[in-house]
Parts: structure tokens; C-alpha cells; sequence
């Protein structure tokens, strides 16, 4: 069953499992609020049972790119489209979120994005990443990193 994200009402709903969820809770809801602000999208997850096609996405893009395996579980997705930019996100057990910007246009920004719970240690896979850190009222202490696509998905 699919989640609408409130960003006022921080919960934890679908990420209990997560040792870090109410910060992953935190850093869904940053999200919702974003989408919301910036392009009038309510951010709504499903359950990573129903979004494998998302996942497997987002895990070819990894895979293929940076040969990149995320050993934590999904817990949920969601993919959208605002404007001519194709979105992804996947949140992880382990407090992990992973989003893929995919602008539709030819010579488009393309491009996938980390970011780390407050409370998370680095996953041994995104070791060799360096990870800026961005202060968030609704997850606290947010770690983020990035690379370009290359090829076309």
C-alpha cells in the first residue's frame, strides 16, 4: 500500500524496521517537503514489494555505472516525474537513501544521488565516496554524496 509522505507529521511509518528510523523517517519527509515546495508533488513511497521494477532500476544505474551492490535491504520507492526529470528514490534498512535524477533530454542532467541518516556509519560499498555534510530540520544531520550517469538508462 502506497504512502503519501507528510513532511509536517515526521512518522516512522514503513522504515521500523531501520535501527536509525526515525532519523530515515527525517530524511523522507526532507524529501516530501522539497518535491512539495519546489514542483507541487506529493511524495508518496510504496513498499519495496511493490516497487521492485523501481529498485531494479536503480540497481542496474549502480551496478552498471560504479559497479555498486547495496548489501542493506530496500524498505521502500518511489519513482515520479516532474518536469522533464525522471526521479527515483529507494530508502535502505540501514538508514541509506538513494535517489537517481534522470532528466529526459538529450545532454540533460543525469545523476545519482546518496544520502546517509544521521546516526548511520558509511556502508562499506560507498567507502570511496566523500560525503558533505547539509543540516535539515526534519532529519538533523544529512550526508550526502553523488556521481554522473554516463550511459543512457
Amino acid at each position: 500500500m502506497s504512502y503519501a509522505v507528510d513532511f509536517g507529521t515526521v512518522s516512522t511509518v514503513g522504515l521500523e524496521s531501520s535501527p536509525v528510523a526515525d532519523a530515515l523517517a527525517g530524511l523522507r519527509a526532507n524529501e516530501a517537503r522539497y518535491f512539495k515546495n519546489k514542483y507541487g508533488h506529493t511524495f508518496t513511497v510504496e513498499p519495496a514489494s511493490e516497487a521492485q521494477s523501481t529498485i531494479a532500476w536503480v540497481h542496474r544505474i549502480l551496478e552498471e555505472e560504479r559497479g555498486l551492490v547495496i548489501s542493506s535491504p530496500p524498505l521502500e520507492a518511489t519513482a515520479f516525474q516532474v518536469e522533464n526529470i525522471r526521479m527515483a528514490y529507494v530508502f535502505y534498512e540501514n538508514g541509506l537513501s538513494i535517489n537517481v535524477m534522470y532528466t529526459i533530454d538529450d545532454g540533460g542532467k543525469r545523476a545519482v544521488g546518496f544520502k546517509l541518516s544521521d546516526g548511520m556509519d558509511v556502508p562499506e560499498e560507498l567507502g570511496s565516496f566523500k560525503f558533505a555534510r547539509q543540516k535539515s530540520k526534519l532529519a538533523g544531520t544529512i550526508r550526502g554524496s553523488y556521481f554522473v550517469i554516463k550511459n543512457e538508462y
